[in-house]
């Protein structure tokens, strides 16, 4: 079924845009404070009785461990967004994730309440990932469906901005809590950074509760019920959208898993792995590793501007393979850049891997999955597609990179060849994904193949 849909106001999509930036900016500003903690902070305060690299290895654990809770959040907040609406189902998992970061902020350390401190670090964990698997899906299809059809993947690319919004935030707060004494850095300073994402949850949620329901969730999700019952109930789903998305859209999901691995690989990687593995291994200061990736934060909203207005012209494959072919070439001279100790060739490969390979995937990421779906289970596919594939390509990379390069780093080749099979399977993945940049959003029924 297709519905007629009214033509897209462009001032409102620019502002359903901006409430789904600040949104995802709060998404990553929450996960990345986490991981950037736990890389320099954490084993400390909640593992002081390990070694530094059992503790850091148990720092990465519970950042993983965020990322087991994604794919059960994408599933439920998924199907209620698809069942009742785009934008009631993302107030929810605002709230749900400010909050849970807020009160990780307010954790008493292990040396206070000894044990409990790692659990209730865990269970806050597990609180954040389950709203961040519902929050990325909506916020990125309320724009979706909101933007005029021609340019789909421009607008949805600037949300999916957010993770370099939120690091360059992460960042400007690091850097202030980096000058703080050992003493005050690990009793009340690395707090802060968790307690000011309260700020952008305020924000947020005051822009959200103006925006409307999507013209695609009225007229050809909730409005379809109403129209032609005979050309309807031949395409009307007979189960709800989970037990729909794994038999219907199965091979969707495969293909978003092998997608993901040469976006989050290489993320992940530069923006939390390296800064404890270059302060540890290679002995270099934070500041500089920091540095970078501010550079490449504030490059990045150019980079995505310019791949998501080629890809509404050429596609998404193209775009998407040439992001993981940059990312295969750069993974060995990265870490060569990296060990230089060179400031203006960590800059540059952190330019190279990130601006031109991880963003051309990153830019045109979000139309690209929802478009595999039809309309009435479009939310349910896209983040639970995108959160099961977090497990593998995302939340575990910083622990598996620790664990192959080893106590004293010296085994970095195996990080690099990491990277390098990621984005071969990513390669694979688009040269088997069907191009969607010209598919009818309101269609419902049959998947895209």
């Amino acid at each position: 079924m297709v519905a007629t849909l009214p033509k897209p106001d462009l001032r409102y999509t620019w502002k359903v845009t901006a409430s789904s930036f600040l949104g995802n900016t709060l998404e990553y500003y929450d996960f990345l404070v986490y991981g950037t903690a736990a890389a320099v902070v954490f084993p400390k305060v909640f593992f002081p009785d390990a070694s530094g690299f059992v503790a850091t290895l148990s720092a990465f654990g519970t950042f993983a461990v965020g990322f087991l809770a994604r794919p059960l959040g994408g599933l439920f907040f998924g199907s209620r967004g698809d069942r009742h609406g785009r934008k009631s189902t993302l107030m929810v998992t605002l709230v749900v994730m400010g909050l849970s970061t807020i009160l990780i902020g307010l954790l008493p350390s292990y040396g206070t309440i000894g044990i409990w401190a790692p659990v209730l670090l865990v269970v806050l964990r597990l609180m954040q990932g389950f709203a961040v698997g519902g929050e990325w899906g909506g916020s990125m299809i309320i724009v979706l469906e909101s933007a005029p059809p021609n340019r789909r993947g421009f607008f949805s690319a600037w949300p999916n901005t957010g993770g370099f919004s939120a690091q360059i935030l992460i960042t400007g707060v690091f850097a202030y809590i980096y000058t703080l004494p050992d003493d005050q850095l690990l009793s009340w300073g690395w707090r802060i950074p968790f307690l000011l994402s309260a700020v952008v949850l305020v924000v947020t949620f005051w822009m959200r509760r103006s925006l409307h329901e999507t013209p695609v969730f009225t007229e050809a999700v909730a409005g379809g019920k109403e129209s032609e019952p005979g050309a309807v109930e031949a395409e009307r789903p007979k189960h709800g959208p989970i037990r729909t998305i794994f038999v219907d859209d199965w091979r969707n999901l495969l293909l978003i898993i092998g997608l993901r691995f040469a976006e989050a690989l290489p993320y992940f990687l530069l923006t939390v792995f390296a800064l404890s593995y270059g302060s540890s291994a290679l002995g270099l200061e934070k500041t500089q590793l920091n540095n970078a990736i501010l550079i490449a934060a504030v490059l990045s909203f150019i980079s995505h501007g310019v791949f998501s207005a080629i890809s509404d012209r050429i596609g998404r494959r193209p775009v998407y393979f040439f992001g993981a072919v940059v990312v295969f070439v750069m993974a060995f001279p990265f870490f060569a850049m990296l060990h230089s100790g060179s400031m203006v060739l960590i800059v540059l490969g952190y330019v190279l891997v990130l601006n031109l390979g991880h963003n051309a995937i990153n830019a045109i990421q979000p139309a690209f999955f929802a478009e595999l779906f039809p309309a009435e289970r479009r939310y349910t596919g896209a983040a639970a597609g995108r959160e099961i594939a977090s497990i593998f390509a995302g939340g575990l990379t910083p622990f598996i990179a620790t664990a192959l390069a080893g106590a004293d780093g010296t085994r970095w080749p195996l990080v690099a060849g990491y990277v390098m099979l990621g984005a071969l399977i990513t390669m694979f993945a688009v040269w088997k994904a069907p191009e969607s940049f010209r598919r009818d959003l309101s269609a419902t029924g049959k998947t895209v193949r």
